[in-house]
């Protein structure tokens, strides 16, 4: 079905707003009122709900409602994250609006009983407040606070049915930008609107529309970046597998605006499920003339395809991200000049990630002005973040710019888990700084965040608690870092490498005082020294944990101690006075270096232990041995 116009994609929308009926409706009814009424079911289908088994729950409760007779009054469907990823997998039922938490397999045939048939909620699956112990069955505490505007689809329409996106207003930012705007104007609200890059530069937007526009040339080129690589991040891949539609949208968009008339989305290919909805999304689009020649019956012709990434995280970086487009190796290049004067194959290219794009539609649809009055003057809208780490509610949040890191922490993260103290938290993935307790009230925003030595980055944030070691944490992220040098600068190649050598040495407490002074010394070399922003922001988890706490380096090479307890090299197992002798450490430790009879206080070797802890693993007393 080819839309040959904007009345006719107008006339498509109106047919089907009836699918999104009940999830939309602003007071939701009781489960006694929604007996005998057509119910929508959603069951969260992210990367974190579908690994704990969500599928099978859909599939089996598609049976048990056919075997019920009660088909025909449910649909089913598993859209995108739902975001509140600690506590799934987790179902909606429309229009009831009851959320169910943790929900496994066995929980099916009690939720259809229950819930369906006699309409009542199923209490012990609702969400209950590690608190208050009040429970929720709508609202939760989790989504207070939060504003989606990229995520606003994800988990609300079913992501391979194009006919949902359209009525959820689905291509009328295209319209509007077809028929009733120029490529000027489209580019000028963006650069009103303050959108900056989400992928962790922070650029303008718009001023990268504009710069990739007035280059002089026969072709230009969209890309999205879509290689999502700092561990533990989702955001960018929770919109393609939730959302495709918007990223399609926003790319015609942006093709519309700096007259390009081809764009490649480059994809991780380690993201089947993003991957296979992309395609879904860009058949769809073409069957319905959204893609290709004339579209809408207007003179503008554009089509996308897709490239796959092997995972290299440098390729994040748009220059090595062209180039690899090119088949040439992952490598950066030497700026200026810049992607949008000289990108792909020599011709002016915008790269814009996931999130960035995201936003386009709604800006678009709702003006500059509306999307600038949300955040602080200088980081407009909100950003997406993915929350892990020693937080009791682990998942994907969208807040406001200049919520604090408090706020997102204690508020929607619930605090930190087991009643531990926070100790610190790192933005901007491995290339982040690691900010402490002093710093919770800090405005999440590019300026706040730089002052204090992180990063927004693409938006990882975790959370550490006092059982964090800080000299362990920074080893971490550089080991990291060096794995995904691509080599070609000496400055990352090498200096990674002598940086993470450094911090191994002190974990193993054979450092030296004049050691912090060489991390420093050297960070600062490499950060100003490397081609790409993976280089110059590698040495961030070091600086800030030397800023921050310097105290743990100085136990470490001083006092040859870990005080998280955390660094092998440096912890002493003891057995304590209140061993009672019942040999259990000495059957099972490996390397026979505990002495003691029965019914005697045991004895540990400390030259021969291999700091493996089966003796406390092993022993029933407590505190009869302890390790510090």
């Amino acid at each position: 079905m080819k839309l040959e116009n904007a009345d006719a994609l107008n006339a498509l929308k109106a047919q089907n707003l009836s699918l999104l009926k009940n999830r939309r409706i602003s007071n939701p009814v009781t489960i006694k009122d929604a007996q005998g009424q057509h119910r929508d079911v959603l069951i969260c289908g992210g990367p974190g709900c579908h690994s704990s088994g969500s599928p099978g729950i859909a599939d089996f409760l598609k049976e048990e409602l056919s075997r019920r007779g009660l088909s025909e009054q449910v649909q089913i469907f598993q859209p995108g994250c739902f975001g509140f990823c600690e506590r799934g997998p987790m179902i909606e039922i429309h229009p009831d609006n009851t959320t169910y938490c943790e929900v496994s397999v066995g929980d099916v045939e009690t939720i259809v009983e229950e819930h369906f048939v006699k309409g009542n909620q199923v209490e012990r699956l609702l969400y209950k407040d590690p608190i208050t112990k009040e429970r929720f069955a709508s609202n939760l505490p989790f989504y207070k606070g939060q504003l989606r505007i990229a995520l606003r689809n994800v988990g609300f329409i079913a992501p391979e049915n194009i006919l949902e996106y359209i009525a959820a207003d689905g291509y009328q930012a295209l319209v509007k930008v077809l028929f009733h705007m120029t490529p000027l104007e489209v580019i000028e609200v963006i650069k009103n609107s303050g959108l900056r890059g989400r992928g962790g530069g922070g650029f303008s937007t718009g001023l990268k529309w504009e710069l990739t526009r007035k280059s002089e040339a026969e072709q230009r080129y969209i890309i999205c970046n879509a290689d999502e690589g700092d561990p533990g991040a989702f955001m960018d891949r929770s919109v393609l597998e939730g959302d495709p539609h918007s990223v399609l949208e926003a790319m015609l968009i942006a093709g519309s605006a700096i007259g390009a008339s081809h764009g490649f989305i480059y994809v991780r290919a380690e993201y089947p499920a993003a991957i296979h909805r992309l395609e879904v999304a860009i058949v769809q689009a073409r069957e319905y003339g959204l893609l290709g020649k004339g579209i809408l019956g207007s003179d503008f012709c554009f089509d996308i395809e897709l490239k796959y990434g092997a995972g290299a995280f440098v390729c994040g970086e748009e220059t090595a991200l062209i180039h690899s487009i090119e088949g040439a190796r992952g490598e950066p290049s030497v700026k200026p000049p810049f992607p949008a004067q000289k990108g792909l194959w020599g011709k002016p290219t915008c790269v814009n990630n996931v999130e960035t794009l995201a936003n386009i539609p709604p800006i678009i649809l709702k003006g500059a002005d509306w999307f600038a009055g949300i955040g602080t003057e200088k980081s407009k809208g909100t950003k997406v973040f993915a929350l892990a780490g020693k937080v009791r509610n682990v998942g994907l949040v969208e807040v406001p710019m200049g919520t604090t890191l408090r706020e997102i922490i204690f508020n929607m993260g619930g605090g930190i888990k087991n009643h531990k103290t926070f100790k610190a938290a790192q933005t901007g993935g491995p290339s982040g700084g690691c900010i402490p307790a002093k710093y919770l009230d800090t405005p999440i925003d590019y300026e706040s965040l730089a002052a204090i030595g992180s990063m927004m980055g693409s938006g990882g944030l975790i959370v550490m608690d006092e059982y964090d070691c800080m000299v362990n944490i920074a080893k971490f992220f550089l080991e990291f870092s060096v794995d995904e040098s691509c080599g070609r600068c000496t400055a990352c190649r090498v200096g990674t490498k002598r940086l993470h050598e450094i911090l191994t040495k002190i974990t193993e407490g054979k450092g030296t005082e004049d050691d912090l002074d060489k991390l420093v010394q050297l960070g600062k070399i490499v950060k100003t020294s490397s081609l790409c922003g993976l280089g110059q922001t590698a040495p961030n988890p070091i600086l800030s944990t030397i800023e921050y706490f310097r105290d743990e380096y100085l136990a470490h090479i001083v006092d040859k101690t870990c005080p998280a307890g955390v660094c092998k090299s440096l912890l002493k197992y003891r057995i304590t006075e209140k061993c009672v002798g019942c040999t259990l450490c000495t059957k099972h430790c490996p390397a026979n270096c505990i002495t003691g009879s029965g019914k005697e206080r045991h004895v540990i070797d400390e030259e021969r232990c291999l700091k493996c802890g089966a003796c406390m693993e092993q022993c029933r007393v407590a505190g009869a041995i302890t390790r510090h």
